[in-house]
């Protein structure tokens, strides 16, 4: 006999699996994947690393201005519709590369990738959990959000084995068939006809007819009181895995300290998904946020303050801990505060704000640390960040639609 079905994704077990395929299928497109060809690609066309990073990041905004657009399509086009799209781009971006024969194509490549990946796919899953679920949607989130951690275990391990054993190009060719005969026709079954009944779009539209508009969402004060706190992981585990090199050589701590601190870190990430959908469904997304980002205080302080051996392993899992948390309460916060009518075009603008920040956050920090600026001051700088981002959420106004639910509580 199969497994029974978890409770809380009994109501549609189908879209709560398309949203964790979706995201997982996005690693594809994640930086925790493309870095294992850097030198690879360095290697094979000459690039400078400053040129080479130089393509990654203007593709990267790029494409972040892109989903601003594209992310509406999740709102107005059948699930099946917008799968196919998300995975033909993902799957061109894998061909592009593959077949890469200069230096050039590596910009339309990293677009491709980025935008349906990191941007378009990651959007789509995580619209869709938010979306179809509402009395348990911080667990199914949790649930989606597992598609980070089973990629960054699968896909940087496996393709970093076919590069030495087959070469760099197999890994995008075997990437492509992946995406095209096997995710593919998996996230369209599991869609079945989400979105193509006229009676589920009417009905919808007359159940979420007080629903915000991405107009009336710009225009809220609140927005811009809870974005920081929702932007804050990403921007600064950006920046500290991508300096991570750095920030050991200052602290002394070798690269097999290092590479064990890492499992804490997915760990950390992993473990606290278990639980955090079920803080954010009890306590609601807006309270949880702020509290979500304490981890990450915490193991910026340490970083700050202790040097032993042991505080990698302690830092990074924390950071993962409150990469959980605040991943979970930061999907689940726009449905809950504005509705879910106009989820896909709401949540664009925070997905473009995020590819924003990953792509801005190394720059800075790299800026400072060749500015002369130590890890301590650095780890205090970032932690003073955060701080003022939590403390933004704790003030930021409720929204009508949360006021019943503040009654409840």
């Amino acid at each position: 006999m199969p497994p029974p079905v978890p409770d809380f994704i009994r109501s549609n077990p189908k879209l709560a699996f398309f949203a964790l395929l979706a995201v997982a299928a996005s690693g594809f497109g994640q930086t925790f994947f493309i870095a294992i060809f850097g030198g690879a690609l360095r290697q094979e066309f000459e690039l400078s690393n400053s040129w080479y990073g130089a393509s990654y990041s203007v593709a990267t905004l790029l494409s972040a201005f892109v989903l601003l657009g594209a992310g509406t399509l999740v709102d107005r086009w059948p699930l099946k519709r917008v799968a196919t799209l998300g995975i033909l781009l993902l799957s061109a971006g894998c061909l592009t590369l593959a077949a890469a024969q200069s230096a050039w194509m590596l910009l339309p490549g990293f677009f491709l990738l980025r935008f349906a990946g990191q941007g378009f796919m990651t959007h789509m899953g995580m619209t869709t959990a938010g979306r179809h679920f509402t009395a348990n949607r911080g667990k199914v989130i949790a649930l989606a959000a597992l598609g980070f951690p089973i990629a960054e275990a699968l896909l940087p391990t496996g393709g970093s084995l076919m590069i030495e054993n087959s070469g760099w190009r197999s890994v995008w060719w075997l990437a492509a068939g992946v995406l095209m005969l096997a995710v593919l026709p998996t996230l369209l079954w599991l869609a079945g006809n989400t979105g193509e009944d006229n009676s589920q779009i009417e009905s919808a539209a007359i159940s979420g007819e007080n629903d915000y508009t991405r107009t009336q969402v710009l225009r809220d004060r609140g927005f811009y009181c809870l974005l920081p706190a929702v932007l804050m992981t990403p921007f600064v585990v950006t920046a500290v895995l991508f300096h991570q090199a750095a920030i050991a050589d200052e602290r002394g701590w070798s690269m097999s300290v290092l590479a064990g601190a890492f499992g804490g870190y997915a760990a950390g990430h992993l473990l606290a998904l278990f639980f955090a959908g079920g803080l954010v469904d009890r306590f609601g997304a807006q309270r949880s946020l702020p509290l979500a980002l304490l981890p990450m205080i915490v193991a910026l302080l340490l970083l700050a303050l202790r040097q032993d051996s042991w505080v990698p392993y302690v830092y990074l899992a924390l950071i993962g801990v409150a990469q959980a948390g605040t991943g979970t309460a930061g999907s689940a916060l726009w449905p809950e505060r504005y509705g879910s009518t106009h989820l896909g075009a709401i949540r664009s603008v925070s997905q473009a704000c995020m590819v924003f920040s990953t792509a801005a956050s190394p720059l800075l920090l790299g800026f400072l640390l060749d500015r002369g600026m130590d890890v301590r001051g650095v780890s205090l700088l970032l932690a003073a960040i955060i701080l003022g981002g939590c403390l933004l959420a704790v003030f930021a106004p409720w929204t009508a639609k949360q006021e019943p639910q503040q009654a409840a509580n």
